[in-house]
């Protein structure tokens, strides 16, 4: 078996103290050394014969290897001898045989060795000295191997700095890549603030429904979402879901801005049980399915002459939904839109179908008639109408000062009334709708300017917010195209685009809302139609809404709490530069005497007021709306701890959001205790839905029954 040698360069591997580098369970039959210069390493692997006798020939006759012991010995001779000098040494002793293979890698490393000593100096030679061994051994035999030079120790203070400034490394490294993917992921055009997730590229099932509210603040994820056609398989669902314990909990038009309806563990939609069932123009009654929307209602009764006696916002909200939430519209002579019930029917899982009324099971229905869907599927719906009429609607301006001063005239004089305010100006919008009368000609009413000569000042300010945030080229590159796109553009719409531009920028939004201002006074003026065309209100795009209710005293005696709530808002947005958009919108009703409503009372004088704060979502970037959203929590953070209590303000059903932290959400449950008859609800609710198939988690962490308020 013949020696052979390899001399090749290495990478980095462990090394001690000394600075020579160790090699493990590499071959048992195979020793490595290196040159220790500071440069990079270079090995002499040899493959070792069996045991020889002390002296051992080399099989070429010329070259006689030394043993350990007289490497021993040369080791002990020149202790104080550079080691370059020793390896010259070894090197020289060996017979010039230049036709074996290890005289030719002998030869290779002096060559090495004469490059590496013309390029040190002396001060690196000096600092080496005390770190390499007096002794190199450029071959060991395979049988008896000397033990490694024994390393200095290293002191506590310089190992501890070592493995500190490794872990920071390692840190430093981890971080930057978290930090790299995160703002490299790309999110879907879609992607809503809190629901985008990372990594999710697998398929959604097929039978997997997804469910967003209309201002797409919420959304849940469904395998169960059932829509029945008729009252007998809206019966044969719930009693089969009361069986299995599965949940169906009952989602109208998913207008709820807190998506009160929604339920990851299923919903019952009644969108194709919208039919009119009955209409009695005598009694200006109507009997219809509950998933009948508000427009289509009105729609079908016009022939008869009758409409609902009022309305929310939006149209587009399914009648049962609409009651169940205790909705209003506005005037403080009407109550609320689920005063408007007679009699119910509905389709529970503990007791089957039942119908309610004011003469049948009273306590049930004034409970269950703002009953947030816990108590049954609203199947059926009998609504007192109103006899159909043209409205005036009177649109000024005007300030808070100038309003305290006439506050109780208008809210006695004028059937319907609402006031805006326009944050971080003076700028009070009074609307008011009255019934058209002989003394009133439509031909009278005509406005002092043009709806683009309105629309002007927020048309100028988006231009010129395009040109500051992107650029001249932008600006200066418009065509009569964009110009078109522009003019084609609402009220509402325009506002989105300015907001979305740089939505929370307090000197941003302040422009907005001061540009908003004009807009309403360059508004002025009547207009005329049917109630149903001007009882409607354009709320704008995707938004987060808070809105109270408190009360405002009586109609013959306002408390004047109503305009001191507005005042302390105003205040606390400008001491706390809250980039506030417009409007803060100001509501009135009547009481009602539906348990669960915000507006309940017993006396039928008393007259609640509706304040609504709001931030916009008009951008569809994950990060932005998350960034909107935050600063929205903590707007209404703040007016909570500072109003709520002091004006006994409790939120819309429809708009209230459920605190995640637990000392919060006591809290709440606390305040509902206080105001609403939390346990006959409960008790309610154990009776007809004794699985609690129609609950969500938004029920339940509001009104936890008595076991899990004791857990």
């Amino acid at each position: 078996m013949e020696n052979f040698q390899i001399i090749y360069p290495l990478g980095f591997p462990p090394k001690d103290e000394s600075g020579v580098m160790f090699f493990n369970n590499i071959s048992n039959n195979t020793m490595f050394e290196r040159f220790t210069f500071g440069f990079p390493p270079y090995l002499i692997c040899t493959r070792a014969r069996p045991e020889q006798p002390k002296t051992k020939k080399h099989p070429s006759p010329n070259l006689v290897i030394p043993d350990n012991q007289q490497l021993k010995a040369t080791e002990n001779t020149h202790t104080h001898t550079h080691t370059r000098t020793q390896v010259t040494r070894l090197v020289n002793q060996r017979p010039n045989t230049s036709t074996t293979p290890m005289f030719r890698s002998l030869k290779l490393k002096r060559s090495l060795q004469s490059i590496i000593t013309n390029t040190q100096t002396s001060h690196f030679n000096q600092t080496l000295k005390p770190q390499i061994s007096s002794q190199l051994n450029l071959i060991r035999h395979f049988s008896s191997p000397p033990p490694p030079p024994t390393p200095p120790p290293l002191s506590a203070a310089s190992s501890t700095s070592s493995e500190l400034r490794k872990y920071l490394g390692y840190s430093a490294l981890l971080l930057s890549c978290a930090i790299a993917t995160y703002y490299s992921f790309p999110f879907p055009e879609n992607a809503k603030h809190k629901k985008a997730q990372l990594f999710r590229y697998a398929p959604l099932p097929d039978d997997l429904h997804t469910v967003v509210n209309w201002s797409g603040t919420h959304e849940v994820q469904t395998r169960v979402f059932l829509q029945p056609e008729s009252l007998e398989e809206l019966e044969a669902i719930v009693k089969d879901a009361n069986e299995k314990k599965q949940k169906i909990r009952p989602v109208g038009s998913g207008l709820s801005p807190n998506g009160i309806g929604l339920a990851r563990g299923g919903m019952v939609n009644l969108a194709l049980l919208d039919k009119v069932l009955e209409v009695d123009k005598e009694k200006k009654t109507v009997r219809v399915q509950a998933g009948i929307r508000v427009q289509q209602l009105v729609d079908a009764v016009k022939e008869y002459g009758i409409t609902l006696q009022n309305f929310a916002s939006i149209r587009e909200q399914q009648i049962g939904g609409i009651v169940q939430v205790g909705a209003h519209g506005t005037g403080a002579k009407l109550p609320p839109i689920d005063e408007q019930v007679i009699s119910m029917k509905l389709v529970t899982p503990g007791k089957g179908t039942i119908v309610i009324s004011k003469d049948k099971d009273p306590e049930l229905f004034y409970l269950a008639r703002c009953g947030l869907g816990a108590f049954g599927v609203v199947a059926e719906v009998t609504l007192q109408c109103v006899e159909r009429q043209e409205l005036v609607e009177h649109t000024f301006v005007s300030n808070l000062t100038e309003i305290k001063k006439k506050h109780k005239k208008l809210l006695n004089d004028n059937k319907h009334v609402k006031y805006l305010y326009i944050p971080y100006t003076d700028t009070v919008v009074v609307v008011t709708c009255n019934p058209i009368s002989k003394w009133w000609s439509p031909a009278k009413f005509k406005p002092k300017y043009s709806l683009d000569e309105a629309l002007q000042p927020i048309r100028d300010l988006y231009q010129a917010s395009i040109e500051k945030y992107r650029g001249q080229s932008m600006a200066s590159s418009s065509t009569a195209e964009n110009e078109t796109k522009i003019s084609d553009l609402t009220f509402t719409e325009l506002r989105d685009k300015l907001l979305a531009i740089d939505p929370l920028n307090k000197d941003h939004v302040k422009k907005i809302n001061e540009a908003e201002a004009e807009f309403w006074k360059r508004s002025e003026g009547y207009r005329v139609g049917w109630s149903d065309e001007i009882l409607g209100f354009d709320c704008g795009g995707q938004q987060w809404v808070s809105e109270t209710c408190f009360p405002a005293g009586t109609l013959s005696k306002p408390n004047m709490k109503d305009l001191k709530y507005i005042e302390d808002v105003m205040e606390l947005i400008d001491k706390e530069e809250i980039p506030a958009p417009a409007p803060i919108e100001q509501r009135w009703t009547a009481s009602s005497k539906s348990l669960m409503s915000p507006a309940s009372s017993s006396s039928n004088d008393d007259i609640f007021s509706w304040v609504g704060i709001i931030m916009y979502l008009p951008t569809t970037d994950a990060r932005q709306r998350k960034q909107i959203t935050e600063e929205f929590f903590h707007y209404r953070h703040l007016t909570q701890a500072r109003f709520w209590d002091q004006y006994s303000a409790y939120e819309h059903w429809a708009k209230i959001e459920v605190p995640k932290d637990k000392d919060e959400l006591a809290a709440l449950q606390a305040r509902l205790r206080k105001r609403f008859p939390v346990e006959a609800f409960n008790k309610a609710r154990a009776e007809l839905d004794p699985n609690r198939i129609l609950s969500n988690a938004m029920l339940e962490k509001m009104f936890p029954s008595d076991d899990n308020a004791s857990m």
